[in-house]
């Protein structure tokens, strides 16, 4: 009877949360975290799953310390939430340059109340630090004087470095256009966040113990004879038609072209690395026909009449292309009437913007979008070569021609930035190649001479260079799939694919390499969007394939390779589709934190387990050999997969708490990881799971369970939103 009302409350609540992240979709945040969130019954429904479980525990008669510490850190971590829930008080404080401050605004029974603060704070200065040479935000920083009854001292809050002063943390939020204004988060929890990081310190080494305890599941299914062992897991978790273009730059040339720097997006980078991202977006491919991305940039660079009739522009499938009638390759001047120059595009555009955004207009808004690059590419106003500044009191700015100038800068830098530019389209149209080559060399000068400490490092654009002529996601989603493939024919034919093992180690190197390619280029580990993460998901996939293998035999070492290639190029695939953009940016403030590198790639861990239990239950389904073996090795990738997302869960947590004041905002990716987290735990338990026993309803809930595990990537990013829809 208890085990049915376990599994009833459980079921319940994590319908109530999936629910309530449609809520908020639809009605918004506030309406969810008042009508279901803070309401009663939600909490009553955690109190009453927790009282129920703990019964269940007892009437078990548990013995072994791992599993009591493990659910133990679960009732802490709740009681911790509701010491918050009770106790806690958050607000914000406005501070103005000068002005002494001791109360903050604070939500109290719905209304906006007026608290004192045990000191009182001053601000002394606002500023935002810039990337060096880019208007792309590094941090923002409020430096204050603090007056307590002991006196005065400097403090300084700042994007992932909170203060902490009498049991109040103070976390910046915002600031005033006028820059003499900032606005920080006051935060006062004194019981609920040590309650709270005591619970996830017991989770952590609970969920360690589980799957190093010798007498634990886990360890006992390495040893089950079906599977031989695979003790090397725990390794991993030690962490309109076509015509010939006329005109363009020779390769030489535009070799030379390539090499320039520039500003893009708030960051700086090659020329060649822009004409890269110009040249995937507008055509879908790195490359147009014989001609490389720089040559089709310098085309609508010095010959834009000429290039503005090309089939450039890709025109994905859809109502818009179908309706419209235009072919699968466009020219720029395809969206212009050739008789009066009326853009074509402009009244469905404007019916966009004014609210009609179905699938018909969105297509028109990307097409526009994409022309509206050609042409900014076509008047130069994205060529930002030139850098200006840079003096004892300002930072280097990188102009193009025409751009509003900053103070300071000469009349004859103005002159000098403006001929260079008319000059080389003088070149490149007369053909005078080698004297445009010069006239690239000695601005490349100038850039090296006043870029300052705004240019990449030389092993920056070394490793830009190498990355833009390595396409290894394009080859290796292909070689991935068609191994994967490979390896299926020969388990469905019993014979063995030789070399196999060799060929997903040189697949993991090869993904290794371009992984560093790109972390090189940033600067940071990239683990900062959706592109970033499928690649870091499928270099986790490879390695557990690759690692597991060497310890199995026969037909589990074909399958785990089968499974490693198929899934690890399902990722590929997806990154390198449209829907995720590879560009390299600056990262935002926010996300500039070593806890977020560690939070995403231990989810990411999980996220390449739980793949490989979804591989295991649809194999078993389709082809219904080996269900056992395949029930074995779907519960071994489960252990870790639940250890690695409770951990990376938590880690996220913390990370919130550190970056701005709030451990847990049920906001929709945090919402979906925790119901993702339940539903795969429950298999763990199977005193209480009743599909357990039976081979094919387990792997039906294991397949089924996949789903939760693509809606927390997928669902939350692109129907949900939310603060973690960047990722």
């Amino acid at each position: 009877m208890m085990r049915k009302i376990t599994i009833l409350l459980y079921t319940v609540l994590l319908v109530a949360m999936a629910a309530a992240t449609l809520v908020e979709q639809a009605r918004g945040t506030e309406y969810a975290a008042l009508h279901v969130y803070g309401t009663w019954w939600f909490c009553l429904l955690w109190a009453a799953l927790t009282a129920v479980s703990v019964i269940v525990f007892f009437r078990r008669r548990v013995r072994r310390l791992s599993l009591w510490l493990l659910h133990g850190s679960m009732a802490v971590i709740l009681l911790g939430a509701l010491l918050t829930f009770l106790t806690s008080s958050r607000g914000v404080v406005h501070l103005r340059q000068g002005t002494p401050v001791n109360t903050y605004l604070a939500l109290d029974d719905a209304a906006m109340r007026q608290r004192p603060l045990p000191f009182t704070l001053r601000l002394d200065r606002f500023q935002v630090i810039y990337h060096e040479g880019t208007s792309a935000p590094a941090d923002y920083r409020s430096e204050m004087t603090v007056e307590t009854g002991n006196g005065r001292h400097a403090a300084t809050v700042s994007m992932n470095r909170i203060v902490s002063e009498s049991g109040v943390r103070l976390y910046q939020n915002d600031y005033d256009k006028d820059m003499r204004g900032t606005y920080l988060t006051v935060n006062r929890d004194p019981w609920g966040i040590p309650v709270t990081y005591a619970g996830y310190g017991l989770l952590f080494v609970s969920l360690l113990w589980l799957l190093l305890d010798p007498q634990g599941t886990f360890r006992r299914l390495q040893r089950h004879p079906l599977l031989r062992g695979a003790a090397l897991l725990l390794f991993l978790l030690s962490f309109s038609s076509p015509s010939q273009a006329q005109r363009t730059l020779s390769r030489a040339t535009a070799d030379a072209f390539g090499r320039l720097l520039m500003v893009h997006d708030d960051r700086v980078m090659t020329v060649e690395s822009f004409a890269t991202d110009f040249t995937r977006k507008i055509s879908g491919r790195s490359s147009y026909r014989d001609f490389t991305a720089v040559q089709v940039l310098a085309g609508f660079v010095f010959y834009p009449d000429d290039w503005c009739k090309q089939p450039v522009l890709k025109v994905k499938r859809g109502v818009f292309r179908s309706t419209i009638g235009l072919p699968a390759r466009c020219s720029f001047n395809t969206f212009f009437n050739p008789a009066t120059g009326d853009y074509t595009l402009r009244p469905y555009i404007e019916e966009y913007y004014g609210g009609n955004q179905d699938k018909f207009h969105s297509q028109a808004a990307d097409i526009d979008d994409r022309l509206f690059l050609i042409q900014q590419v076509r008047q130069g106003t994205l060529l930002r070569l030139f850098p200006a500044g840079g003096g004892e009191k300002s930072a280097v700015r990188w102009l193009a021609p025409g751009e509003n100038l900053p103070g300071g800068m000469s009349p004859e830098a103005v002159r000098e930035m403006n001929a260079w530019y008319a000059a080389a389209k003088n070149d490149a149209e007369t053909g005078a190649e080698d004297h445009l080559k010069e006239m690239i060399q000695a601005l490349h000068d100038a850039q090296l001479a006043r870029g300052g400490a705004s240019l990449p490092t030389p092993l920056q654009l070394k490793a830009a260079r190498v990355y833009n002529h390595f396409p290894f996601v394009t080859w290796l989603f292909m070689l991935n799939l068609a191994l994967g493939l490979l390896m299926l024919v020969s388990l469905m034919t019993s014979r063995r694919l030789p070399l196999a093992r060799l060929l997903m180690l040189m697949s993991w190197l090869v993904l290794t390499f371009g992984i560093a390619l790109r972390w090189a280029v940033r600067g940071n580990i990239p683990l900062s969007n959706g592109y970033e993460t499928m690649l870091a998901t499928a270099w986790c996939v490879l390695l557990i394939a690759l690692s597991v293998s060497f310890r199995q035999e026969g037909f589990v070492r074909s399958f785990i390779l089968m499974a490693g290639f198929t899934v690890s190029g399902c990722f590929l695939l997806v990154s390198h589709l449209g829907q995720m953009n590879p560009e390299i940016t600056c990262l935002m403030p926010v996300l500039n934190s070593p806890l977020l590198s560690l939070h995403v790639s231990v989810v990411m861990i999980a996220y390449a387990f739980l793949s490989l239990t979804f591989v295991c239950a649809l194999s078993a389904l389709l082809v219904r050999r080996r269900d056992e073996v395949l029930a074995l090795l779907s519960r071994l990738f489960l252990y870790p997969a639940v250890a690695a997302l409770g951990i990376g869960i938590f880690l996220g947590a913390v990370w919130a708490n550190v970056s701005w004041g709030r451990y847990w905002s049920w906001d929709p990716k945090e919402t979906w990881a925790l119901i993702t987290f339940m539903v795969y735990a429950l298999p763990l338990h199977q005193s209480l799971f009743p599909l357990s026993g039976n081979q094919k309803y387990y792997h039906i809930y294991m397949a089924a369970a996949f789903l939760t595990l693509l809606m927390t990537y997928f669902g939350v990013n692109y129907l949900l939103g939310g603060m973690h829809s960047y990722a």
